[in-house]
C-alpha cells in the first residue's frame, strides 16, 4: 500500500484512530514529528498516567513520570525502569522479527525521540559483498516510538545481517536467520512472566539460551508489569532479552499485565468498568491497548482475520512455521467471557471459588466464550492445512486447566480460578478437541508454576500434552501444586522424583494428568522461587516432543541434571490424541508420494477425528469407535482423494489399500 500524505492539520483523534486499526505506519507519514511535539497526553486528559515516561516533555520527567527526585527511597529507585534519555547513538533499543511465506516483518523499538529529531527509521542489510544497503524506511510512530518494516519477496533460505538506523549515528544490528528446514530438531524457548520488580539484565538466562541456541523464542505474556508505562517497561524487557532476540524469530503475545490489568477477560473488546475487571473487557483506552499490541505483536505474520473486535481493538492471532513446525498463535483473553454478573460469587472475588460444595457444572453456562468462534474456526482450518509442516503446536497465554492449588502464599488454597483457561469448561473442551485433531502440543505461560500435564476431555489422558513455563522472574505471586490429601493420583508417573503426579481433577472438574511440577521451596529467596524457562524440542524424524524445564540460575553446561526434578519429559506426537483404540482402517500404501496428509472422518457424526502428516509411504489409520469412516488424503491438505465406507476392524483384519495421488 502506498503511503498517504499527511498534513499538520491531522487531528489527534484521527491519527490515533488510524493507529488503532493498524494503519499508523502507512497513514501517519511525516506527521509523527508534529504529533510528538504537540500531543502531551495522547490518551486524553482522563489518563495522564498512561505512558507518561515516553510522552509530552518526557526528557524533563523522572522515572515516576514527574520531576526528577534524587531523594526517593532506595527501594523505589531500585524498581524504577531504565532512563528514557540515552545517548542518541543508542536510541534504537532493539528489534524483533518473524518471516513467513516470503514476508519479513520487523518491529524496531526506539527510545523516545526529542522534538528536533527525525521521525524516521531505516532498515539496512549486508549483502554478499559485505556492504550495507538500505532496503526500507518507516515512520517512528507516536505514542509508542516503534517503527515497522514489512519486506515482501524475502528469501528465507539465507541468513542475512541487518541493522536498524536512526539519524546519523544510531544503529542496532542483528541477524535474520534462515528458515532451518533442514534441521531435524527444532528448539523453542518457552517463557513468560518477567517481573519488573527485579530490574537490570538477565545474564544467567541469556547465557544458557545462547548455549542452547533455540530456533524460536516464544514469550507468552507479561513481558512487563509496568502496567501504565508500557513503552518504558517494553524497552526494559527489550534490553534484558535483546542479545538473544536480535538474531532469531521472536513471538511476543501480550497478556493482562502488559495492557495494565490485574486479570483480563477481553469479552470481544467491550469496556470494563468493574474494579478487578471481572465484568469483562478492557479498562484502558483503545489507543493504549492497540499500542501495546502493536509494539509487541506487529512483527508476527499477518492475522488470519484482521477484523478488529469491539471499539476498534486490533487482533493478532495467526500462524508461523519455523523449520517445518507449524505454530498456531492464539489470543486467550481477547474473546473470553468475564465471570462477574454471569455466575454467583462463591469466593472473595468474582473469579475465585472457595466453596467446596459448589457444582462445577453450574458455572459452565451456555453462550460463554473462551477462544471465541473466530479462533475456533481458525484452529479447525489450521489443523487441516499441513503446508510446509511436519509437526504442529499451539501457543497461547495460559493453560486449559487449573493446575495449581496454592495461590500467592504457601497456605492460601484456592479451589477454582476463573482466570485460567479451564473455564468455561465447554469451550475449553472444544479448544482441546481442535488441538487434538492436529496431534499438536500446547505451550503457554502465565501460571508462574511450571507444569507438564496431559489434558483430559472425556477421559483422563485423551487430550493433548501441555507445557506451562515457569515465571522468568517471579517476585510477587507464588503458586504451588499441593493436593489436599498429599497423595499421588491414579496412574502416577513411574519413577518420578515428585510425590504428586498422576490423574486429578482441577477445581473446575477438568481432567488432568500431572506429569511434573516445579514448586518454589521459598518464594522470598531469589534462588528458590522456581523461576526459569522452558525448552521444547520437536524431533521431526522421530515425531517426538521433549519438554525441558530450566531453573533461572541453572548451568546448562551441566546437562539434564541441572533441570527441575521431573524433567526432561519425552512424548510421542501421536499420543496428543489419547483416545482408546477401538479398531483400525485398511493400511494405506502410497505408490507415488511420501509423507502424505491423511484425514479420518466418522461418517455417522461427520466429525473429523484427526488430520496428520504421515511418515513414509505406509499408514494405517486408527479409530476410537466401531462404525464406518471416510479417509481423505493429499499432499498439503486432504484434498486429493477420498475413500468412503471404510469399516473399523481388528488391525490384522483391516487389509490394505493402494493409493496413487497423481
Amino acid at each position: 500500500m502506498k503511503p498517504k500524505k499527511s498534513s499538520r492539520s491531522l487531528s489527534r483523534r484521527d491519527a490515533l484512530k488510524l493507529t488503532a486499526v493498524g494503519l499508523g505506519s502507512a497513514a501517519l507519514g511525516g506527521a509523527g514529528g508534529a504529533l510528538a511535539a504537540e500531543v502531551a497526553q495522547p490518551f486524553g486528559a482522563e489518563f495522564p498516567q498512561l505512558d507518561s515516561l515516553a510522552t509530552g516533555e518526557w526528557w524533563a520527567k523522572g522515572a515516576a513520570g514527574g520531576p526528577r527526585n534524587q531523594n526517593a527511597r532506595p527501594q523505589a529507585r531500585a524498581s524504577q525502569p531504565p532512563p528514557m534519555d540515552v545517548p542518541r547513538k543508542d536510541v534504537v533499543a532493539f528489534a524483533i522479527y518473524t518471516h513467513q511465506n516470503d514476508v519479513l516483518k520487523m518491529t524496531a523499538q526506539l527510545y523516545p525521540l526529542k522534538p528536533d529529531e527525525s521521525r524516521e527509521a531505516r532498515l539496512e542489510v549486508k549483502g554478499e559483498d559485505e556492504k550495507w544497503k538500505e532496503i526500507a524506511k518507516a515512520p517512528v510512530l507516536y505514542p509508542g516510538w516503534s517503527a515497522h518494516f514489512r519486506m515482501e519477496k524475502w528469501d528465507a533460505t539465507k541468513s542475512v545481517p541487518y541493522r536498524v538506523r536512526h539519524g546519523k549515528d544510531a544503529a542496532y544490528e542483528g541477524l535474520v536467520r534462515r528458515d532451518p528446514t533442514d534441521k531435524d530438531e527444532i528448539v523453542v524457548a518457552n517463557m513468560s512472566c518477567n517481573s519488573s520488580r527485579t530490574t537490570g539484565l538477565r545474564p544467567e538466562i541469556i547465557e544458557n539460551l545462547k548455549l542452547q541456541d533455540p530456533d524460536l523464542l516464544f514469550f507468552a505474556g507479561d513481558q512487563t508489569y509496568r502496567h501504565t508505562e508500557h513503552t518504558a517497561g517494553w524497552i526494559e524487557f527489550g534490553l534484558q532479552f535483546r542479545d538473544i532476540m536480535k538474531d532469531r524469530p521472536t513471538i511476543c503475545i501480550p497478556d493482562d499485565h502488559d495492557v495494565g490489568h490485574p486479570n483480563l477477560w477481553g469479552e470481544n473488546g467491550k469496556l470494563s468498568t468493574l474494579k478487578g475487571n471481572a465484568d469483562g473487557g478492557y479498562m484502558y483506552p483503545v489507543e493504549y491497548v492497540n499500542q501495546v499490541q502493536r509494539q509487541q505483536s506487529w512483527n508476527l505474520p499477518d492475522p488470519v482475520d484482521p477484523t478488529p473486535v469491539e471499539r476498534g481493538i486490533t487482533v493478532y492471532y495467526t500462524r508461523l512455521t519455523v523449520g517445518g513446525v507449524d505454530f498456531a498463535i492464539l489470543e486467550d483473553r481477547k474473546f473470553k467471557s468475564g465471570p462477574a454478573g454471569k455466575i454467583p460469587q462463591m469466593g472473595p472475588r468474582p473469579d475465585h471459588i472457595n466453596d467446596p460444595a459448589y457444582d462445577p457444572k453450574t458455572i459452565d453456562l451456555p453462550g460463554l466464550q473462551l477462544l471465541g468462534e473466530r479462533q475456533e474456526k481458525f484452529l479447525r482450518e489450521w489443523a487441516q492445512d499441513w503446508t510446509g509442516s511436519e509437526m504442529k503446536a499451539v501457543l497461547s497465554q495460559t493453560a486449559f486447566c487449573g493446575a495449581v492449588h496454592m495461590h500467592g502464599k504457601r497456605d492460601d488454597r484456592l479451589l477454582a480460578d476463573l482466570d485460567c483457561n479451564g473455564w468455561p469448561q465447554t469451550p475449553r473442551n472444544r479448544a482441546l478437541e481442535e488441538i487434538r485433531r492436529a496431534w499438536a502440543v500446547h505451550l503457554c505461560g502465565d501460571q508462574h508454576l511450571a507444569v507438564t500435564v496431559k489434558n483430559g476431555i472425556d477421559d483422563f489422558g485423551d487430550g493433548p500434552y501441555a507445557f506451562t513455563s515457569p515465571a522468568l522472574v517471579n517476585t510477587i505471586y507464588g503458586r504451588w501444586w499441593h493436593p489436599l490429601d498429599e497423595q499421588p493420583g491414579p496412574n502416577p508417573v513411574p519413577g518420578s522424583p515428585l510425590p504428586w503426579t498422576g490423574d486429578f481433577k482441577d477445581g473446575l472438574g477438568n481432567r488432568i494428568s500431572m506429569m511434573a511440577y516445579a514448586n518454589p521451596p521459598d518464594i522470598v529467596d531469589e534462588k528458590q522461587r522456581a523461576d526459569g524457562y522452558g525448552l521444547v524440542r520437536f524431533q521431526k524424524s522421530k515425531r517426538k516432543i521433549v519438554f525441558e524445564c530450566w531453573p533461572r540460575f541453572s548451568d546448562a553446561k551441566l546437562g539434564d541434571k541441572a533441570q527441575f526434578p521431573g524433567w526432561p519429559i519425552t512424548v510421542d506426537m501421536d499420543q496428543n490424541d489419547g483416545r482408546k483404540l477401538q479398531g483400525y482402517l485398511p493400511e494405506l500404501v502410497f505408490e507415488d508420494v511420501k509423507d502424505p496428509v491423511v484425514q479420518v472422518i466418522a461418517e455417522a457424526s461427520g466429525e473429523v477425528l484427526y488430520t496428520v502428516r504421515t511418515q513414509g509411504n505406509r499408514f494405517q489409520p486408527r479409530v476410537y469407535a466401531p462404525g464406518k469412516y471416510t479417509v481423505k488424503v493429499g499432499v498439503y491438505k486432504p484434498d486429493k482423494q477420498s475413500l468412503a465406507g471404510l469399516e473399523a476392524k481388528e488391525q490384522g483384519a483391516a487389509g490394505t489399500r493402494a493409493i496413487r495421488l497423481f
